[in-house]
Formats: structure tokens, sequence, C-alpha cells
């Protein structure tokens, strides 16, 4: 948390440099009745591609917006708590996660749940047929847009070659891995095949997008958008940003839908400059860049739109708001090494692979004191219970309104926490002995100590975040849950909720 709390830190330093920079002018921006636009585009922004709503079925059409408009309908779009900059903020927009089942995606410091879409050897049942169908129309949407992304990484990489002579060696390394060692093998065709075969090995792994964050965006209820601060574009629903926790030079695509409103034409102002403000505009900018001029482009109902390779390394980008209300289906490659379940169910058995159950009592017994089995399950209990159990119900009981699907695994993982409670007691135990040797009791407790100290402060960090104004403030089926909690008097537990006394009586035993 303090890593991504830095991170906020060196961005908002960035942006104020920055700002600082321009001073009372504003960066000049391209839209498409500027004479510059395509050829900016082409030159400085080529790794985004859109896809006209033309180019898409109308079956498709019609099922993607009617599982927008279902799961609107059933109150399945909610705002985010989220943590920025130490402070809780609940975001403009809403939004729901739609994916594979067990996936999670963090940004902000809070862990979606991506609510599952029908997936072979998985059984899954939803509130009702609405949901359901909702769910598998944006399956079928995920499959289009894995298809698109990789034509059009093929048709940008196959076009490469032809432009080699204005392209500068240093690009071309960069854009395709292990092209060339030399200038002067540009123009043999072995090699260009070659480079194309080992681009291409990687377009699957960049375009199997396993999770898809739906936005739902209503200017009309959204009251403070902020005014876009470097370029003067106008209101932004979504600041300028990179997208987080996603596969390196993965592919993000974008399915936009702004509901159509015969009132918006009538508005629209003749010879007006800039972008105008009643249609939704995906705005870019290359990072930190005061030189090149940005881009703002229009988006109507049914576009689709790919961030390809690195361009969401290098470049920020943002939403600037319509008038009408607009649903964005923004499909990822979630970086899930350590966001699934399989992965946080595997470190739970790896934990508890240091304690056995004894037939006979049922008591729990440890199997080892050794300093790297002790600080590792230490490190797995605060991970289940503040990366897993603290987030999920965090968001209080949100994910009931589409699927009781992830409830049985989160059960499953508080089976796992409470286990590693007795874990955590029993090398307390240990460490109260009389006879242990002094030298050993420091050992054991300097393994302990840093985890338990983390435990104490996040717990209380959690048990503040669910007692905010701003957490009080929300839907009941959306207020924040401080659980795991318990009382002293509890008998179940072995420890108490609260690990400052304990946290004291270690400290007093290293004296």
């Amino acid at each position: 948390m303090k890593r991504t709390e830095n991170r906020e830190k060196e961005k908002e330093a960035k942006k104020q440099k920055l700002l600082e920079q321009l001073g009372d002018r504003w960066l000049p921006y391209f839209t498409p009745c500027d004479a510059e636009f395509h050829q900016l585009w082409k030159t400085k922004y080529s790794k985004l591609i859109l896809r006209e709503a033309s180019k898409v079925s109308e079956e498709l059409h019609q099922e993607v917006q009617n599982a927008f408009l279902h799961l609107l309908d059933h109150g399945c779009f909610f705002q985010d708590l989220v943590r920025i900059k130490g402070k809780d903020v609940l975001t403009p927009v809403s939004r729901i996660l739609i994916g594979n089942p067990g996936y999670t995606y963090k940004y902000l410091n809070t862990r979606l749940f991506a609510v599952p879409w029908p997936t072979e050897g998985h059984e899954i049942e939803y509130i009702n047929e609405n949901i359901s169908e909702a769910c598998r129309a944006l399956n079928k949407l995920n499959n289009f847009l894995h298809n698109e992304a990789i034509r059009a990484l093929q048709e940008q990489n196959n076009l490469q070659p032809q432009n080699l002579e204005s392209t500068s060696v240093t690009d071309v390394q960069q854009d395709l891995p292990g092209f060339m060692e030399e200038k002067e093998f540009i123009l043999e065709d072995q090699t260009r095949f070659h480079s194309q075969e080992i681009e291409c090995a990687n377009l699957e792994n960049r375009t199997s997008y396993n999770v898809t964050l739906i936005n739902f965006m209503d200017p009309q209820q959204m009251l403070s958008l902020k005014q876009e601060p470097y370029f003067g574009m106008g209101k932004m629903a979504v600041s300028w940003h990179h997208d987080e926790n996603l596969v390196e030079r993965s592919t993000v695509a974008v399915y936009s839908y702004s509901c159509k409103d015969p009132l918006i034409d009538k508005m629209k102002e003749k010879d007006q400059k800039g972008r105008d403000p009643a249609i939704w505009h995906v705005g870019l900018k290359i990072a930190w860049d005061i030189t090149t001029p940005g881009l703002a482009v229009p988006l109507y109902p049914g576009d689709c739109y790919f961030m390809l390779d690195d361009l969401n390394m290098t470049h920020q980008h943002c939403v600037l708001s319509g008038l009408q209300p607009r649903f964005s289906s923004t499909h990822r490659v979630a970086e899930c090494s350590t966001g699934t379940l399989e992965y946080i169910f595997a470190q739970c058995l790896l934990a508890l692979q240091n304690s056995e159950h004894k037939p006979d009592s049922g008591n729990i017994n440890l199997k080892s004191l050794e300093n790297t089995v002790v600080q590792h399950t230490e490190k797995i209990h605060n991970e289940v219970e503040f990366e897993w159990l603290r987030q999920f119900w965090f968001q209080g009981n949100r994910y009931r309104k589409c699927s009781n699907w992830w409830y049985n695994p989160m059960r499953k993982l508080e089976d796992f926490w409470k286990e590693m409670e007795f874990v955590t007691h029993l090398v307390l135990c240990e460490v109260r002995k009389e006879e242990r040797p002094v030298e050993k009791r420091h050992e054991i407790i300097n393994c302990i100590l840093p985890s338990l100290t983390e435990r104490q402060e996040l717990r209380k960090e959690w048990l503040e975040r669910c007692q905010s104004r701003l957490a009080k403030g929300l839907p009941a089926d959306q207020k924040p849950e401080c659980h795991p909690y318990w009382s002293d008097d509890d008998l179940t537990m072995p420890l108490p909720f609260d690990l400052q006394e304990i946290i004291a009586e270690l400290n007093n035993l290293l004296q």
C-alpha cells in the first residue's frame, strides 16, 4: 500500500511540474475537424486503432447494448470507494467487473472480484436470466475483440517493414524485440519473416482478455466533473491515466455505447472550435510531454478502439464527457499472477503445511519454527486477510446483485485464514515458554513481529475506512463491512482483533 501511495505522490509531482511549465497557456490538441489530425494520429498515436460501429455486426451490437441495460436495470453498477493519496474517494464512474471465474482486477488499492461469465467446466448460477444473458453477451464481445485485436496487431506488424526507411533503428528494436542487430539487416526478407514469427507468437498472450471493466457514466448525475487541465478539452469523466495491473505490452480493447438523444444534434454549435462537448471522446497524450499536441477522438455508439502494444505505458488517456449517458466495456489482460482464487488457495495450502491436526484431539500443532517458514506463513496470513477478505467485504454485498458465486470461495478462504490465526497463536505460545533460550526467543520474535505490526496497522486502517463518512453514506447493500471482526470475549478466536498488547509484550521480551 505504501508503495502505491509513493507512486501516486510521484505522479502528482510530475503533474504539478507540468502545470508550472505551462503557466496560463493551453497545449494544442487536434480533432477530426483539424487538417493536422490524421497526420498526428499516424505519426504519434499509430498504436491507437479505431473500429467504427459499422464494422461490428448488428446482432452483436444488440446483444451487448441489451446487456448494458439489463445490468443497469438490476442495479449492478457501483461507485467504488478507492484509496488515493491516503484518502478515500468515491469514483464518479459506476462500474462492474465481469470475467473469468475466480479472477480479480486491482486498481487504486481496490480489488474488484469478477462476476464470472459462462465458462466451460464451471457451474455458475445467476440471480436471473437477464443477468445470465448479459454475461453471455459480454463473453461473446470479449471473443470478438480478442480476434479484432490480433488482426490489428498483425496489420501493424505487416505494415512496419514497408516503412522502415523512415523509422529509426531504435524504434524498430523497441517495437519488434530481436528483430535485428544491425541496420543493414532491415532489407533482408528472411529476417523480416523471422521477426514477424516471433511477434505473432506473443499475440495470443497479449490479447487474451480475462476480464472486462464495464463503466456507466451519466453526466447529468456526475455533478463534479473536472476540467481537462492541459489542453482545455472540456469536462472529463475519467482523468488522465495509464490503465493499471495489466500484462506488459498487452492490448486494451474498448467498446463504447452512448445512449442516443435526439436533442444532442440541436444543441451542437456551428463553426465550433475544439472538440464537440456533446459527443464523448477519448483523449490521448504522450505521458508528461508538453511538445506533442494531444488527440481527441470522437466516439459514436458502437465504436470500438484498441490501445495496442505499449501505448498504455508510453501514453496516457482520458475520457472526455459528452451530454448523454455512456457505457463502455474495457477488455483487459489483467496481470493475475497473484490475483486469482487458484493462486490464493495455493498460498493458503503452502502456509498451512507448517501445521498439522491431531486426529485424536483435533488440536493443531506446529511442525517447524524455522525462520523462513514462520516469516512466509505470516506473510501469507496478511495477504489473505488484507488482499482478499477485507477487500471483498469492504464492498458490502454488491456481488449478490448478479450471482452468489463468490461467497463459497470467500467462506473457504476465511476458514484457511482462521486456521492461520491459530498457527500465529501457537508461535506466540512457543515464544512465551520460559525454557526457550533467549537467543532463539529473540530470533522467533524478530521473524513474527514485522508481520504482526503490519497486521495491527492495516486492521486499524480498514476499520477506520469502514467507519468513514463516505462509507456510512452508501446504500445498505454497498456499505463496507469490517470483516473479519470479533470482540475480546469471542472464545472461538485464539487471538484478539487488536494486537497492540501482544506487540508491546514482544517488544518487552526483546529488551
